[in-house]
């Protein structure tokens, strides 16, 4: 070990004796008389030679003991003599024997043997000293200043702080004995800056361990002061080292460990600051490719020396700055490591974005650093929860928007799809983080982008995760539409229909575009709402609901009623849907929409099953009633059609009225039943004047106020005389309307034809029944009894129309039982005979003569009329020439004469005052008529005096004087009577003569 030469004694035990005498001489002035150093010497060894590992506690505490002894020697020893150089040399070898046997131990966690070894290297090093001589060449101090080094860092190590200080005080005296030592030449100079720097480092951390916080500072002074003169001189793997103790006294301040410090976090992390830059600047002169931990040497620096500038900005704001190139410099190392995944360096990446967001570092910079950790992050609960709980710190919000985008872009492209289970988590963090951006349109700009990801990716949202996505958009598009936020609220609504939801777009995406639609009639933007709700996929309800309403909101009536058409035949109707319509139709005013909208609402009322189940539809009906009498005031309306839609109203009324009726319950719709046979008779009656083809339309209803009026009877308790005349006239009417509508109809209408009869027919037994069954004032029975001539009138009409003559002799019979009939009835049916040339001569005789049977037994015809009919009885009877004709004739010739003498007046035409029945009533009215015609005095006397020559010609005396008679007294109602009938009384007996000759 020492630089000189030294003699080897014979053995172990001459050298124990050689320096047993000094060692007494030596310790003499102690206290108390130690154990001998042989026997120390031999007790150790012999414990060391067992087993080094199982060594007691005594072992130590003799190599203590040992090492005191030594350094006693040490400081007591006598100047140099050849006596204490042989013994120096035996001290030497000695201790150089402990040291060696120190390096031998393996070293371990274990204190015992850790405590073994710092004994061990304490003994040898004194022992080493006290064999060490006088005046030590260079080469001497440089191997005990380094040997002090090594024994100090030891004690130090295992806390014995003041057997190192002293150990390093030696040192020291070392190191300055070799700083005055001369060299010359050099030759000694890189030993001596690396036994200089190791005390130093030696000594440094001592004293940090020891607390003494001003000497390591110093010694750290001492180091790299003179850098380019000291430290150039250590080899690589010192400055590891070296750089290593730097690196271990900063992490000690940045912990808190391994000294008790009073100072706070941002104090020890300021003076940790200057340590590791110390130790970053000895790491980074160091070769990657020559030293083998030097690379990781310096991330290892780096990243504590991030974390100090970390923790020590508070104080130095700076030192944010300088963290940030730190970690920029450590990501730029890493990165092309095949493990930089890891999460140490994962790590070294969340760093960098604390120190970004710590120093309000640019959008972009932050984004960047979001960028690098989702690159290289594992797709993890943990992580992934990491990332998110991160997004929380930041107040931009367009920032943590793109970072979800990036990371879900991440997830979508992650080998083996280890990042699509978090999908759902991201996708839902971003929706909520987008609501509550102030800008809506970058808010569905960027939800709309990000769910574009998924179309290229070719991934489809599970069910449960679209499905709360449709949630949160529902959720924030009630929160805008109950703001009045239309526009935005259709927005949210209509992202829920985007393909990235496709597994439940059967069932929600209708509903989306539903709800949007309506929030943009709110918005009073109807062309867009129908733009939206055309869009609708399938074909429910509700979806034609919001189409009607839409046409509606656009008054496009024709359009919302094809809405209700669909809606009522959709999936997913319900009842409710019309009574919604009913309202909406009746608040705008659209007449036609509400009317079709309460039809089909009738039709699931009737299909219902209750107690109301007669109420609820005919008050719809009488709704509807309503509204075409609302529209027929319209003179813009199609009048046919809605003509055409009351009768089918009235119709459908009076069906439901006859079932309420069969079923025992019309008592509950009595008011419904008043009001539908009224309205009916009325709108007939005013059809009569104000429609077009009123004789095809009006019967209709004049029969369903009938037949309501009938049911009416049935079930009130009380009936009053107007009741029967509405049924009387309501019948009547019918029956003159179908009958005037046959007139209009070509004659091959057989069909027509008939059925009129049979109408005719039950109209005429309806009202006899009237007439001996109800209780009527006179006039009203008058009135009935005028309808019914009427009816027979019709019906003498319909069979001249069926060439049936032989049913007209018993029409005209029915006519004259009628009491009090009136002569019109028989005129009017001669008239039609007369006009039909088919008719039987018999059949229009026996007309005629019925009409002047009535007119001579009432005296209801006038004179007038009186005359041309009875003109044509006779023409028709004289026209026969038979004796049983001509009698007739002669009959009424002589009646004729019977009404002369009554209403004969003078023989200039004067005219006279009758007494008449009016048409269809009885009154005490006067009528100025005229007597009899001139003309029909002149007739009668020409064809009494020409059939009395006839008859004379026959030899028929008895006629022909009748008939002469007759003539005779004619001739005093016209002019020249009296001459004319001095004429025919010559002519009589110029005639008699010539026979009786």
């Amino acid at each position: 070990m020492s630089a000189r030469k030294r003699k080897s004694p014979s053995s172990d035990s001459q050298t124990y004796e050689a320096i047993q005498g000094d060692w007494k001489r030596l310790l003499m002035t102690g206290d108390s008389a130690p154990e001998r150093p042989i026997d120390l010497l031999v007790k150790i060894k012999a414990n060391l030679n067992n087993s080094p590992e199982s060594a007691e506690t005594s072992l130590v505490t003799d190599l203590y003991e040992l090492s005191a002894l030594a350094e006693r020697f040490t400081l007591q020893r006598s100047s140099s003599t050849p006596e204490s150089v042989e013994q120096g040399d035996i001290l030497d070898r000695e201790g150089t024997n402990l040291w060696n046997i120190s390096s031998t131990l393996r070293p371990a966690p274990d204190d015992q043997i850790t405590t073994s070894v710092a004994a061990l290297r304490l003994s040898g090093f004194r022992l080493i000293e006290a064999g060490l001589p006088p005046k030590p060449s260079i080469e001497n101090l440089i191997h005990m200043l380094q040997l002090a080094s090594k024994t100090g860092t030891t004690l130090a190590e295992i806390g014995k702080h003041e057997v190192a200080s002293s150990v390093l005080g030696s040192a020291a005296k070392y190191e300055q004995s070799l700083r005055g030592a001369n060299d010359p030449q050099g030759i000694y100079q890189q030993s001596k800056v690396q036994a200089t720097v190791v005390y130093y480092c030696s000594r440094m951390e001592a004293a940090w361990k020891q607390g003494n916080e001003t000497l390591a500072e110093f010694m750290l002074q001492n180091i790299t002061e003179s850098e380019n003169e000291r430290l150039v001189f250590l080899p690589a793997r010192d400055r590891e080292l070296l750089a290593s103790k730097l690196l271990e006294i900063g992490r000690s301040l940045l912990t808190g460990a391994t000294r008790g410090t009073e100072n706070d976090d941002d104090t020890r992390a300021k003076e940790a600051v200057k340590w590791i830059q110390k130790a970053f600047t000895l790491a980074e002169q160091l070769d990657d490719n020559v030293t083998a931990g030097a690379a990781e040497l310096k991330r290892c620096i780096l990243r504590n020396l991030t974390r100090a500038y970390v923790l020590s900005s508070a104080q130095d704001p700076e030192n944010l700055s300088r963290a940030e190139t730190s970690l920029n410099e450590l990501l730029a190392s890493i990165e092309t490591f095949p493990d930089h995944e890891e999460s140490e360096y994962q790590e070294l990446r969340w760093w960098k974005l604390a120190v970004l967001k710590r120093r309000n570092a640019t959008n972009d910079a932050l984004l960047e650093a979001f960028r690098s950790i989702i690159d290289h992050m594992e797709f993890t609960e943990d992580n992934v929860t990491n990332v998110l709980y991160d997004l929380r710190t930041l107040a931009h919000q367009q920032l943590v928007v793109t970072v979800l985008q990036h990371c879900l872009r991440t997830c979508l492209d992650s080998d083996n799809g280890t990042g699509l289970p978090f999908i759902d988590r991201l996708l839902l963090a971003l929706i909520f983080q987008c609501s509550k951006d102030v800008d809506h349109s970058r808010a569905m700009r960027d939800l709309r982008d990000t769910l574009s990801f998924f179309q290229p990716a070719e991934f489809e949202l599970p069910k449960v995760c679209a499905t709360a996505c449709l949630m949160l958009f529902w959720q924030y598009g009630e929160r805008r539409l109950s703001s009045k936020r239309f526009s935005e609220a259709a927005d949210w609504f209509l992202l829920g229909t985007h393909q990235a939801f496709a597994c439940t777009a059967n069932t929600c995406n209708g509903k989306c575009y539903r709800k949007a639609a309506l929030c943009h009639i709110e918005q009073q933007e109807y062309a867009q709402a129908a733009t939206i709700i055309r869009r609708c996929p399938g074909d429910e309800a509700p979806t034609h609901y919001v189409m009607l309403l839409v046409a509606v909101k656009q008054g496009m009536e024709a359009d919302a009623i094809r809405a209700v058409k669909a809606m009522v035949q959709a999936s997913h109707f319900d009842r409710k849907m019309l009574l919604m319509a009913t309202r909406l139709a009746h608040e705008s005013d659209l007449k036609n929409l509400l009317l079709f909208v309460l039809q089909e609402l009738l039709k699931l009322v009737r299909n219902r099953e209750s107690i109301e189940a007669d109420v609820e539809p005919i008050t719809l009906v009488r709704c509807m009633i309503r509204i075409v009498l609302r529209l027929l005031a319209d003179p813009a309306n199609d009048k046919n059609a809605l003509i055409d839609a009351l009768i089918g109203h009235f119709s459908t009324a009076k069906a439901l009225v006859l079932s309420a009726y069969e079923d025992k319950r019309a008592s509950m719709v009595m008011k419904d039943i008043s009001w539908l046979w009224r309205t009916a008779y009325n709108c007939a009656a005013q059809g009569c004047t104000e429609w077009e083809n009123a004789e095809v339309r009006v019967p209709a209803l004049f029969e369903v106020s009938r037949e309501l009026l009938e049911t009416y009877f049935d079930t009130a308790f009380e009936v009053d005389e107007e009741m029967y005349l509405c049924i009387v006239f309501a019948s009547f009417a019918a029956t003159s309307a179908r009958v005037f509508s046959m007139r209009k109809m070509s004659a091959d209408k057989t069909e027509l034809v008939q059925s009129t009869a049979q109408e005719i027919k039950a109209c005429e037994d309806r009202l006899r029944n009237i007439l001996d069954k109800a209780p009527l004032q006179p006039d009203n029975v008058t009135r009935v009894q005028h309808c019914l001539r009427v009816l027979i009138v019709f019906e003498a009409e319909v069979a001249c129309r069926m060439k049936e003559w032989g049913a007209l002799p018993q029409i005209i019979e029915k006519a004259a039982r009628i009491p009090t009939p009136l002569v019109d009835t028989f005129e009017a049916i001669t008239d039609m005979l007369w006009a039909d040339r088919d008719c039987p001569i018999d059949v229009l005789f026996a007309a005629i003569e019925a009409i002047l049977h009535a007119s001579l037994e009432r005296s209801s015809l006038s004179v007038e009329k009186f005359s041309r009919w009875l003109r044509a009885i006779c023409t028709m009877l004289l026209s026969r020439n038979t004796a049983p004709d001509r009698l007739k004739a002669i009959g009424y010739i002589e009646q004729a004469i019977s009404v002369l003498e009554e209403h004969g007046g003078d023989q200039d035409g004067e005219e006279e005052v009758t007494h008449l029945p009016h048409r269809g009533r009885t009154t005490n009215a006067l009528v100025n008529v005229k007597v009899y015609p001139m003309d029909e005095r002149y007739w009668l006397l020409t064809s009494s005096y020409n059939t009395g020559i006839e008859c004379l010609h026959v030899c028929l005396l008895d006629e022909a004087k009748r008939w002469f008679e007759s003539s005779t007294v004619l001739c005093r109602y016209v002019s020249d009577g009296e001459g004319r009938a001095q004429k025919i009384a010559e002519t009589y007996t110029q005639l008699l003569n010539r026979y009786a000759s």
